[in-house]
């Protein structure tokens, strides 16, 4: 996709209504220059995420003030800053957390939520980074404080949060049991470090008893929602805590609180999208010291790209994401 005549005009692609991977279109937008706190990215590469598949079904909109431009993370050059801006200059090679616009040809992004590209990274690579970073860094280690002595169940482990939650547990130590739906994708999750890849469509409980000798997993990431959220819970160890990410749509749930107190269990649940900058920022932070060391050492942190799609080919992207074909990350790709 080439850009638009004049200098503050700018390609990015939005849902013209909300529905099907289809009702995805390229329109022309005004150029956002940066304002105090902002940088100015010049996006060479997007991530696919699930949240951008719920906004184009009208479930998931922008918070208010934020551009219908769907696409939570980029990667490419900074191209301005504004003022109050320090620790990074036109030309650097930079990925960032978005809550809209990445899905265009600039994007504005705070700078707490702007970090280098990792050394060794390509644009198409780093895009994987961001939204998946972000959300299971905090949710595993500042939230539910996973441990190497203890055991992380990853339900749906091929997908982007899936993936990325198997390789930060195995760079700490913990042990991974990470559920697919097909034999190939159970490999992609052992591939990725994890100790045990099973089966979801066979009687996840018997077989998550089995590998821990009855005593259940320390931490449950679920990314369903609905009635697996119990399911779950019935998995627990002691003082065990059962982290949602994500709904998938299934918005409401019935639990049991006897089966919760049996095990003083907790249920934690965030979404980063609302979330306020200074508390973005400082889980930036905490990446850039905690994680890019890791990035940058490919032992277990590393790109996980299931396939990448040209900007004008957004409908096929999108397509992929919403059949479940994907292990990985789906990345969109101006280069």
């Amino acid at each position: 996709m080439g850009g638009l005549s004049g200098e503050q005009r700018m390609w990015g692609i939005v849902a013209d209504v909300p529905g099907g991977p289809e009702r995805l279109k390229t329109v022309a937008k005004d150029r956002p220059a940066p304002e105090s706190g902002e940088v100015l990215v010049g996006v060479m590469a997007s991530g696919v995420s699930r949240p951008d598949s719920l906004q184009r079904q009208g479930m998931h909109p922008p918070p208010p003030g934020i551009t219908e431009v769907l696409g939570l993370e980029v990667a490419g050059t900074v191209e301005a800053v504004g003022s109050a801006v320090t620790g990074f200059a036109p030309g650097d090679r930079v990925c960032a957390l978005l809550s809209g616009g990445g899905y265009a040809e600039y994007a504005i992004a705070p700078v707490g939520q702007v970090l280098p590209i990792p050394e060794g990274w390509s644009f198409v690579e780093a895009a994987t980074l961001p939204e998946n970073m972000f959300t299971v860094y905090d949710n595993l280690f500042t939230r539910a404080r996973l441990s190497a002595e203890e055991t992380l169940l990853v339900q749906g482990g091929a997908g982007g949060i899936g993936s990325t939650a198997i390789m930060l547990a195995k760079e700490v130590g913990a042990t991974v049991i990470a559920t697919a739906g097909t034999e190939e994708k159970r490999d992609f999750c052992r591939s990725l470090g994890a100790d045990y890849a099973i089966d979801y469509r066979v009687d996840v409980a018997r077989q998550v008893e089995e590998l821990t000798g009855g005593r259940g997993v320390d931490v449950a990431i679920d990314i369903m929602g609905g009635s697996s959220v119990q399911a779950s819970i019935d998995m627990l160890a002691l003082d065990g805590r059962c982290l949602l990410i994500a709904s998938q749509g299934n918005e409401s749930a019935t639990i049991s609180i006897g089966s919760l107190m049996r095990v003083r269990g907790a249920i934690m649940a965030s979404s980063m999208r609302p979330r306020g900058l200074d508390e973005k920022a400082r889980i930036g932070s905490a990446l850039l010291r905690d994680v890019w060391p890791a990035a940058a050492r490919r032992t277990h942190v590393r790109p996980v790209i299931d396939s990448v799609f040209a900007y004008r080919d957004v409908v096929d992207a999108h397509a992929r994401l919403d059949a479940g074909l994907h292990a990985g990350k789906i990345v969109l790709s101006g280069e």
